[in-house]
């Protein structure tokens, strides 16, 4: 069977969706004629024996099933509602610390080093870093509702007690749900089992209420009699709350443990070495996953890159396959290499020490090896890469190349460089940096006069003294990479501030008067990400091309405009490729600009499109930037910027 591409990964998670609420609203009817089955005793009386059947469509029937749904269906939605900040809510939600992009803690900056590497080479923005410090087992999970604007976290046990290798497994596995798609329906099923178990919780707070009340005196034999059918009628609720539970962790199991078998082998596709994550399975096999420290260790299992919650029938209910199994998928014999590696150690001993077995260049994580991209590419190379893959095949893709790219890419960086994106200021300066970097030291220091002061946001020529220089040491390839790397510190900006930056951005744009491809890339690149909802879920509104006719046409007619040298092979390159979403081409013609709030609007429409249409788009674009038989750095980060505002992660070039 052909290994499924990005965009049918994602058509598939959102369909998942609708098979988790057909789950949910299964263990709904169920729970409800289990209360209603409890009603039904407590409510019969010697002079009405009404059957089952018929007790269900009485007054005291109805409401108890009205009743029962209305308080599932508002802890859901309520639930709903608070996960609608996407990964971040999800990451408060457990307790998890927001790691300093700046951090000194040699843990944590092992492991920005490892996720910024991972995420340069997947093309993401680097997502934001949590730990969840008083957690000593290893764990670890992804959230949010888009690629972009993913959250993960880490357990303090997985920064502590893992090697470079198996730690580099960890962040492989997790970036696998990234790309594949998974995070949406994990947050979603989250809300959806706060409802579920809502039943089991009012059991839980009426049985309470009962032992409390009777410590102290009853003034009535009446009073000690209710107070008596209140703990009866929790107690039943408390049992048919564990009916809840068990769907609850039925549907997490149905839905999580295929996924995570994926995850498994596309962590090592990503790093090329099975030992890694398999090491770190081995150590959750010694050591354990669990999280003991906060109350939503149950509703995070389907999370977690291993078992977070204890439970009983776990050969039934539990989210993940066995370890040995997860292990032995990964590589026949892994298992039995594993324990032989691990047999020697002493109980007791520091697990961090463990599995550092050097292992070969070629196989160990990143290779340090490959052709630097964003080069100008021939007309051979092209046609043969277009021959070879089409470029919509790269989504959602971690290659060699890119690896090999991001590991020398980080390494190259100046140390002083690196700490600039990681602070607030700093990354603010890298943003104007890009935008003068090109012109004489007088044009910058007049450019950047526009900017008013502030003491984060205004313009500060030291720190600019500090990046100019790499940037233009670096080249063209720099850009998105870099804004990728400052992006968690841009994150840390409060909205007004954001807001400021926005339009300070805007004033070095217009200075003068003319828009440039990058210009209009990175724009684009912070409106989206930086955004008042920009980790909101987008949902799906279009579902053929002709409802985003005009959107393609503004979006084809900047990209053939961009691939050609006059306006006659515009028109024609124009005509070809947007035949294949009309078929009438007279329909819609090649425009003669384009504003950035009008490519802004048609990028917002396309990404409402269905999945499974989105990757006619990026080959259409594709074909425009190709056209002149060459790819140079600027039409790439151009295609970089349409494909991440499209939320399909593009690989860096490296043909």
């Amino acid at each position: 069977m052909a290994h499924q591409g990005f965009f049918q990964r994602q058509a598939k998670a959102r369909r998942n969706t609708g098979l988790l609420v057909i789950l949910f609203l299964t263990a709904v009817v169920l729970i409800t004629l289990a209360v209603c089955l409890v009603g039904y005793f407590v409510t019969r009386s010697e002079s009405s024996h009404l059957a089952f059947h018929d007790w269900l469509l009485s007054n005291h029937g109805l409401m108890t099933s009205a009743v029962v749904v209305g308080l599932i269906g508002i802890g859901s939605l309520v639930r709903w509602i608070d996960l609608a900040g996407g990964g971040t809510r999800v990451a408060r939600m457990v307790g998890a610390r927001l790691i300093d992009p700046d951090t000194r803690d040699s843990d944590e900056r092992r492991l920005r080093n490892i996720v910024e590497e991972m995420a340069i080479a997947s093309g993401v923005p680097v997502p934001e870093l949590y730990v969840m410090d008083r957690e000593t087992g290893i764990n670890a999970f992804v959230a949010g509702y888009a690629p972009g604007e993913a959250v993960m976290v880490v357990t303090h046990g997985a920064i502590t007690q893992l090697s470079r290798d198996e730690l580099q497994g960890v962040i492989g596995h997790e970036f696998s749900h990234i790309l594949n798609g998974d995070m949406r329906i994990n947050v979603r099923l989250i809300a959806l089992l706060a409802g579920i178990l809502m039943i089991g919780q009012i059991g839980g707070f009426l049985i309470r209420s009962s032992f409390y009340s009777s410590h102290r005196s009853y003034r009535s034999s009446r009073d000690g009699r209710g107070q008596m059918a209140m703990g009866a009628i929790g107690l039943a609720l408390m049992i048919i709350g564990y009916v809840g539970v068990f769907f609850g962790r039925l549907i997490q199991s149905a839905v999580s443990r295929q996924r995570e078998m994926l995850a498994d082998a596309s962590s090592v596709q990503f790093t090329r070495n099975p030992d890694g994550i398999g090491g770190a399975l081995y150590k959750i096999g010694l050591k354990g996953g669990y999280l003991d420290t906060t109350s939503h260790a149950s509703d995070m299992n389907h999370m977690c890159f291993g078992e977070s919650a204890r439970m009983k029938f776990s050969s039934l209910l539990a989210s993940h396959p066995p370890i040995e199994e997860r292990i032995n998928a990964i590589q026949p014999g892994l298992m039995a290499r594993l324990r032989s590696r691990f047999r020697d150690s002493r109980a007791g001993e520091d697990l961090r020490s463990a599995g550092t077995t050097p292992t070969p260049p070629q196989a160990a994580g990143f290779a340090d090896s490959g052709p630097i991209p964003y080069r100008t590419t021939s007309a051979t190379e092209t046609e043969s890469a277009q021959n070879e893959k089409r470029l919509s095949d790269r989504v959602g893709t971690v290659n060699p190349q890119g690896e090999a790219f991001a590991i020398r890419f980080l390494d190259r960086l100046p140390e002083s460089f690196r700490d600039q994106l990681y602070t607030r200021t700093g990354a603010v300066q890298l943003c104007y940096a890009l935008l003068v970097c090109e012109l004489t030291e007088k044009q910058q220091k007049t450019r950047l006069e526009l900017i008013p002061e502030h003491p984060v946001l205004g313009a500060q020529p030291e720190v600019q003294m500090l990046l100019i220089p790499t940037i233009r040491a670096a080249g063209h390839g720099i850009g998105f990479p870099a804004l990728e790397l400052a992006m968690p510190a841009l994150r840390k900006l409060d909205p007004d501030e954001r807001k400021i930056l926005r339009a300070n951005v805007q004033k070095l744009v217009a200075a003068d008067k003319k828009l440039s491809l990058f210009e209009l890339a990175m724009t684009s690149f912070l409106w989206r990400h930086l955004s008042d909802g920009a980790s909101r879920e987008v949902r799906v509104r279009y579902r053929n091309y002709r409802q985003v006719g005009p959107a393609i046409q503004r979006l084809l007619s900047l990209l053939a405009r961009a691939g050609t040298n006059n306006s006659n092979d515009a028109e024609a390159l124009f005509t070809r490729v947007m035949s294949g979403f009309s078929a009438n081409p007279d329909e819609h013609l090649i425009l003669e600009k384009v504003g950035m709030r009008q490519l802004r609007e048609a990028l917002m429409m396309l990404n409402g499109l269905s999945p499974l249409l989105k990757p006619a788009i990026i080959d259409a674009c594709g074909d425009c930037i190709t056209h002149d038989g060459k790819v140079d750095p600027r039409e790439y980060e151009l295609m970089r910027l349409i494909a991440d505002q499209l939320d399909c992660p593009m690989p860096p070039l490296t043909r």
